[in-house]
């Protein structure tokens, strides 16, 4: 399958605009519990109005696809939780690293989900790029919770996309999004009264944002959810999860990058980024040159 030149790019932006992310979940005062539950409920409105307005189909056809589409929303809030909860406890840099995984978990995940052999040489590029990122981030090792929320994040990143991956042959992306949204938000309004007694601080729900967090808000909500997440599922229809979540791992660089120019000095990276950046653009590049090569590898039954 040929890859168009102008796929790489929207993905490449989408890539951005997740690492984007990490730098808006730093901005937000709200918790992020409460973050996550706006973000979906923004969202979840926004798809809506899309919907709407280009007078798409909010229908599923079949029903086993509709509580399937639920269910992956509850991976979504799972995810996004993790990785916020991550960049909390730790740092952007420790939760990016730890979703970072995604790649080596959707190599594993993805041909049995298909029922294909697992490609040693996918496993093998994300190895390469967890070792790139060990390279980038090994200063921030200690952060062990911070660490294991971010790695559960990539592996629940993995889930829904190999999920999502399946369900869009059936189902339009913006649908499939506008489901999985509102599913996330209703399930951690769900989990409120839990997260209120056990974890929230002083016991109490902090739901009322400042002005400028609605703004961040705003774009987490429409720009990296709506546009950005209802996109990188459409891109499934033409590139592997495998190829989209290796791509991904350039979050962390992007993110960085966007760490640097806002917040200053302070995010200065030592020869240690700059090295591990290079043995992730190799394995990203490396990518499609391999599977062009062993195609022919590449769509074999399981045995």
């Amino acid at each position: 399958m040929k890859t168009a030149l102008a796929d790489l790019f929207k993905l490449h932006f989408i890539v951005f605009l997740f690492g984007f992310t990490a730098i808006l979940g730093k901005l937000v005062s709200l918790p992020n519990v409460e973050m996550v539950f706006y973000r979906t409920l923004l969202a979840t409105l926004g798809m809506a109005m899309v919907i709407l307005f280009t007078k798409r189909s909010f229908k599923i056809p079949h029903q086993s696809d509709f509580w399937k589409i639920i269910f992956t929303g509850l991976i979504v809030a799972t995810h996004w939780i993790t990785f916020f909860g991550s960049g909390r406890i730790a740092n952007p840099s420790v939760s990016l690293i730890g979703f970072a995984t995604c790649s080596f978990w959707a190599a594993l995940i993805e041909p049995i989900a298909k029922g294909k052999k697992i490609r040693p040489m996918e496993i093998g590029l994300g190895i390469a790029v967890l070792f790139g990122l060990y390279v980038i981030f090994s200063f921030n090792f200690q952060y062990m919770t911070g660490l294991l929320l971010g790695v559960a994040s990539g592996l629940s990143a993995a889930v829904f996309s190999v999920i999502n991956s399946k369900l869009v042959a059936r189902v339009p992306a913006f649908t499939i999004t506008f489901y999985e949204m509102a599913s996330a938000c209703i399930s951690i309004v769900i989990i409120f009264p839990i997260y209120r007694s056990y974890f929230a601080a002083g016991g109490q729900l902090n739901l009322i944002p400042t002005t400028s967090d609605w703004f961040y808000l705003a774009l987490l909500g429409w720009v990296c959810s709506v546009y950005a997440y209802s996109q990188a599922i459409e891109l499934t229809k033409k590139l592997s999860v495998f190829f989209i979540q290796l791509a991904l791992n350039l979050e962390p660089v992007y993110g960085i990058v966007l760490a640097l120019l806002i917040f200053g000095k302070q995010e200065v990276m030592g020869w240690n980024f700059y090295a591990g950046t290079l043995i992730i653009l190799t394995a990203v590049a490396l990518y499609p040159i391999l599977k062009r090569r062993f195609e022919h590898h590449f769509n074999s039954p399981l045995q």
